[in-house]
């Protein structure tokens, strides 16, 4: 039987037991994910959290509503097993009447009348294979860019700072990517800090001689796999190819783990491509929406 919980109801230990019976399970619906990037989190589960649906609540004029947060790719339905599908749909027919407006990314096909369904992409490349065969699997363009970066002294380290990769994504790509609000970043740092206290992530980068961060990523490391959350780089570090160079060496130091590397998505093309040059699989979520709010309110975004 499905349950409609707040955020005080949710049995954190519970709830990230089921996460951890998940093979390969994304970050996101990670009650300690869900508490820093999405506070005040709501849930539908069953009676034993054998499978759970977490909800990212919101409020605005005095309405709540359920969007996807920035920097969660996707949430939906979690379980170890099960016809997912279906099971999504149910959870969604059960959601609270209150949430007349949900705007979520989801991980499955989810057909449920009242709400339309949007794909979207990812890509994630599977790392079973020993590292000479990974290479061969690079689109051509990617090996020849990873040996041009090879060419110049680029040293990959691991001690920049949550700070330092925030201010370098804001003073080159911020803007321009749409991320704005002070709340967004606050809560992006409290993120990495959380992950590289715990052990669950880390940032690698590569400085200029003198010191400065040129370009670095941030990625989380959970049981079975490793999501490459948040990039950020200078002019500098794309004359240099550095992005394909720290990416190559992530993947030849998980080679044949079987870990999973998830690029995290984007819907921006030249992106998109950069991700598939190294071999990942293309996979797909979907964007759930549903607005029924009464008009003018119905213009709330």
């Amino acid at each position: 039987m499905i349950s409609y919980l707040k955020n005080n109801e949710i049995d954190r230990e519970r709830w990230d037991a089921c996460m951890n019976e998940i093979l390969a399970v994304k970050p996101y619906a990670m009650s300690w994910y869900l508490d820093i990037m999405s506070p005040g989190w709501e849930a539908l589960v069953d009676d034993d959290y054998y499978a759970v649906f977490p909800l990212p609540c919101r409020r605005k004029l005095g309405i709540s509503y359920v969007a996807t947060p920035l920097f969660l790719q996707q949430l939906g339905l979690f379980t170890a097993d099960g016809d997912r599908k279906r099971m999504a749909e149910e959870f969604i027919s059960f959601m609270p009447g209150f949430c007349r407006l949900v705007d979520l990314c989801i991980g499955q096909p989810a057909s449920v009348p009242g709400y339309s369904l949007t794909p979207k992409y990812n890509y994630e490349l599977k790392l079973d294979d020993p590292y000479e065969k990974l290479w061969i699997s690079y689109m051509t363009d990617c090996r020849r860019n990873i040996n041009i970066a090879r060419r110049y002294p680029q040293e990959i380290v691991e001690d920049p700072t949550p700070d330092e990769l925030i201010s370098l994504f804001r003073n080159h790509t911020g803007r321009r990517a749409g991320v704005t609000r002070k709340s967004s970043y606050r809560r992006l740092r409290t993120l990495m800090q959380h992950c590289i206290s715990s052990g669950h992530g880390r940032i690698l980068g590569v400085r200029s001689p003198k010191g400065k961060l040129l370009w670095g990523m941030f990625v989380i490391e959970t049981h079975g796999r490793t999501t490459m959350l948040f990039t950020a780089g200078s002019r500098k570090s794309r004359e240099l190819r550095t992005s394909y160079l720290v990416i190559d060496h992530l993947i030849r130091n998980y080679a044949g783990t079987g870990q999973v590397l998830d690029f995290a998505g984007s819907s921006i093309p030249s992106i998109a491509i950069f991700m598939r040059s190294f071999g990942g699989e293309r996979t797909t979520y979907w964007r759930l929406y549903r607005n029924s709010l009464p008009w003018p309110v119905k213009l709330l975004k």
